[in-house]
């Protein structure tokens, strides 16, 4: 297993933590591939009844690493921009193994939760969020939208108008509001975060394994999320390519304004 996550297997609960501190825990492709082996190996470890999500430092993920995204070159090619697709749909496929894992999945958040760290957390099924932590999807911000399944997941968590305000603003999501809509499923001192995570989880395994299963897979089919997934992938697709893409990275990076062209 990567250095850049860490997995322990504490008896039923088997912890997966992101290990990036000195970045932030922001995600490049290296990381996604870590995480897709982490929930992997959850498959193969007999006994298992929950998955406890974490980010390791002082929070659980800024997102996506901007300056990894030359490196995409590296593993899908030179001309990478002009076909996103491949890198879209396998991003989400790892976070969809999150989601669809048969095994609850759940998300200790702190510090920070952003962009495609958030995205990730979506795809969990619970979220446990330590006081004062900033979550939101600031895609906009670099002229693209959240791709990997934040604007699907946030939308049928919240309904169409609230994703629409948090999405195109970028703005994040006061944590307070997150828990009254449902996006967190509690808000807990940070001191008690770990403890609150291993107390759900102990409480999933008291429940039959299977009914467990059933119950999950019953719920997460009532909401189909394969098209929206689909049209954030070609959306993504078109953005990638413009000029306000490019202008957006460059003033994240240099913490200015950007100038917008509309191209």
């Amino acid at each position: 297993m990567s250095e850049l996550v860490l997995t322990q297997r504490r008896d039923h609960i088997y912890e997966i933590t992101i290990n990036r501190p000195e970045k932030r825990n922001a995600i490049n492709w290296e990381v996604m591939l870590a995480l897709e082996a982490a929930i992997d190996a959850v498959g193969h470890a007999p006994g298992v009844r929950a998955v406890l999500l974490k980010g390791a430092g002082s929070g659980f993920s800024a997102g996506i690493d901007l300056r990894a995204f030359s490196d995409l070159a590296e593993h899908f090619g030179p001309n990478w921009r002009e076909d996103l697709l491949p890198i879209t749909r396998a991003m989400q496929a790892v976070l969809n193994k999150y989601e669809r894992s048969s095994i609850p999945t759940i998300a200790l958040l702190h510090g920070f939760s952003l962009g495609l760290g958030f995205e990730l957390a979506l795809a969990c099924d619970i979220r446990i969020a330590a006081q004062n932590t900033q979550i939101g999807l600031p895609e906009t911000h670099v002229g693209l939208i959240p791709d990997v399944g934040g604007t699907t997941r946030l939308t049928r968590l919240i309904g169409p108008a609230r994703a629409k305000e948090y999405i195109l603003t970028g703005r994040s999501l006061e944590l307070e509001k997150a828990a009254e809509w449902g996006v967190v499923n509690s808000i807990v001192a940070a001191e008690e975060l770990d403890s609150r995570g291993a107390a759900l989880a102990n409480e999933i395994a008291l429940a039959a394994p299977i009914a467990v299963r059933y119950a999950k897979r019953v719920i997460d089919g009532i909401s189909d999320i394969d098209r929206g997934l689909q049209l954030e992938a070609f959306a993504q697709a078109q953005l990638i390519q413009t000029d306000d893409f490019e202008a957006g990275v460059q003033a994240m990076l240099l913490k200015q304004q950007p100038t917008w062209k509309g191209k």
